[in-house]
C-alpha cells in the first residue's frame, strides 16, 4: 500500500475540518472586507498545527503510513493492540475489538493490580464475529485499523480493491498478524512481509499514537523482567517439561500449542524456556489436537491451559473434566496440582508483564516465588512484593502519565 493510500483518510479530514471552519464563517456573518483574511488566518493556524502534529511511520506490510494527527478512534482487530493503546494512555480511543467479553475479563484481571487503570471492553462490538464488515468500518469512521492488510485479505469479499478503499476513504490499515506465529502471509505480500516481536510492534504502535517516551519506560520495564528471568533459569536439564492446551467442548481431546517456537503468540512462554512436550509435533495448522491416551504417552510435568484468566474457561471445571476420565487421573501435572491457568496468545505489553510473571512462578518456583491458589475470574493474585517480577505502581505511574 502507498503512502498516498494511507494518508488519504487524514487529508479527508483536514479537508472536511477546513470545510467546517469556513461554514462557521458564513453562518455568523454577512461578510466584509476582512473575511477573507480571517478565514486564511484561521486556516493557516489549522494548517501549521497539522504540519506539527503530522507524522509517518513505517511497518510491513503497509509500507510508510502518513498521519496529519495522533489517531483519536482506534478500531482493533485482535486484543494486543487494546493492549498497547491502554498502556499508551489511549485506552478510551479504542472503538472495537474481537472477542470483547473473554479480552476484557483476562484484561481486567491484571489491570486489577494498577492503580487507576481500568480499561472496560466489554461494551465495545466484536468486528469479526460475523465477517469483517465494510459497512462497519465505514459506521466506525475510525482514524486508524490497527489490523494487517494481509490478513484483511483472506476474509471474505475482502479483495485489494475493497482493503485500498477503507485506508483511503476512511482511515489507514496499520498492523501485522504473520508476526504473532511466523506463519507465511498470503503470496501478494510475502515479498515485503518482515516479522516483528511484540515490543518491536509495540513501539511502531507507540509511534503511531506519538507515545515513544511511554514506550521507553515500559519497555525498559519488561527488559528487567527479561534480565531476571534469563540469570535465574535452572539449567536445561532441570527444567520440566509442559504443553499449552486446550480442553475441546466435549472432553474428548485437547487442542495442543508449541512453547517455544518464534512469535509473540508465545512471549510469555518462549523466555521461560521450559521443555516442550509436543516440541518434535509438527500440525496442519496453528495448533494440533491429541487425545487424552496420547497426553498421557507425553505425560508433562507441567500443564497450561490457556484462556483460564477468565471465568469463560474456568479452570476447576476443566480439572472436574480431565479427573473424570481415567488416563486423565493419571497425568503427572493433574496428581501433583500443576495444572495452571494460562492467559492469552493475543497479548500486548500489559498482558505479556504479566504472564510473564505468572509463567515463571508457575515452572519455577524455586527461583521466583510460587504461584499461589486462583480461582478463574478473579483479580490477578496479590504477589508479595520480594516476589513480584515488576513494579505495579512504576507501571501504573507511566500508563497514566505520572512517572
Amino acid at each position: 500500500m502507498s503512502e498516498l493510500t494511507a494518508a488519504g483518510s487524514t487529508r479527508r479530514r483536514v479537508l472536511e475540518i477546513g470545510g467546517l471552519l469556513a461554514g462557521g464563517s458564513f453562518a455568523g456573518c454577512t461578510g466584509g472586507e476582512n473575511d477573507s483574511e480571517t478565514n486564511d488566518t484561521a486556516s493557516g493556524r489549522a494548517n501549521a498545527t497539522n504540519r506539527a502534529n503530522s507524522h509517518a511511520v513505517e511497518a510491513a506490510p503497509m509500507g510508510t503510513v502518513a498521519f496529519e494527527e495522533v489517531p483519536r478512534s482506534l478500531f482493533v482487530g485482535f486484543p494486543q493492540y487494546a493492549d498497547m493503546a491502554v498502556a499508551l494512555g489511549h485506552g478510551d480511543a479504542v472503538n472495537t475489538i474481537y472477542s470483547p467479553e473473554l479480552a476484557g475479563e483476562v484484561m481486567s484481571a491484571y489491570t486489577a493490580r494498577l492503580n487507576g487503570v481500568s480499561p472496560n471492553w466489554s461494551a465495545l462490538s466484536d468486528p469479526l464475529a460475523d465477517g469483517l464488515s465494510k459497512e462497519r468500518l465505514y459506521e466506525l469512521d475510525s482514524h486508524v485499523h490497527f489490523l494487517d492488510p494481509a490478513y484483511v485479505s483472506t476474509q471474505q469479499n475482502w479483495g485489494a480493491s475493497d482493503i485500498d478503499e477503507i485506508a483511503g476513504n476512511v482511515g489507514p490499515w496499520f498492523g501485522n498478524f504473520y508476526s504473532g506465529t511466523h506463519d507465511d502471509p498470503p503470496k501478494p505480500y510475502r515479498d515485503n512481509y518482515r516479522y516483528y516481536s511484540l515490543w518491536d510492534l509495540f513501539g511502531k504502535v507507540a509511534r503511531v499514537l506519538r507515545e515513544q517516551e511511554r514506550y521507553r519506560k515500559l519497555k525498559s520495564i519488561h527488559d528487567g523482567v527479561r534480565s531476571t528471568i534469563r540469570s535465574n533459569l535452572p539449567s536445561k536439564a532441570e527444567r520440566p517439561t509442559a504443553v499449552r492446551v486446550t480442553l475441546n467442548a466435549d472432553n474428548s481431546a485437547f487442542y495442543t500449542y508449541h512453547l517455544n517456537r518464534p512469535g509473540y503468540w508465545l512471549a510469555d512462554t518462549r523466555p521461560l524456556g521450559a521443555r516442550d512436550a509436543f516440541a518434535e509435533k509438527e500440525w496442519s495448522s496453528l495448533w494440533g489436537e491429541v487425545g487424552y491416551e496420547t497426553m498421557l504417552e507425553a505425560d508433562p510435568d507441567v500443564i497450561f491451559h490457556l484462556w483460564s484468566v477468565s471465568s469463560q474457561h474456568d479452570l476447576s471445571d476443566v480439572r472436574n473434566r480431565i479427573t473424570n476420565t481415567p488416563a486423565g487421573r493419571k497425568l503427572t501435572a493433574v496428581r501433583d496440582d500443576r495444572l495452571y491457568p494460562g492467559g492469552m496468545r493475543y497479548q500486548g505489553p500489559i498482558m505479556n508483564l504479566f504472564q510473564l510473571e505468572m509463567t515463571a512462578k508457575q515452572l519455577y518456583p524455586d527461583q521466583f516465588g510460587e504461584w499461589p491458589d486462583y480461582a478463574s475470574g478473579e483479580p490477578y493474585p496479590k504477589i508479595p512484593a520480594g516476589e513480584q517480577l515488576f513494579d505495579r505502581g512504576k507501571v501504573a505511574r507511566i500508563i497514566d502519565g505520572t512517572a
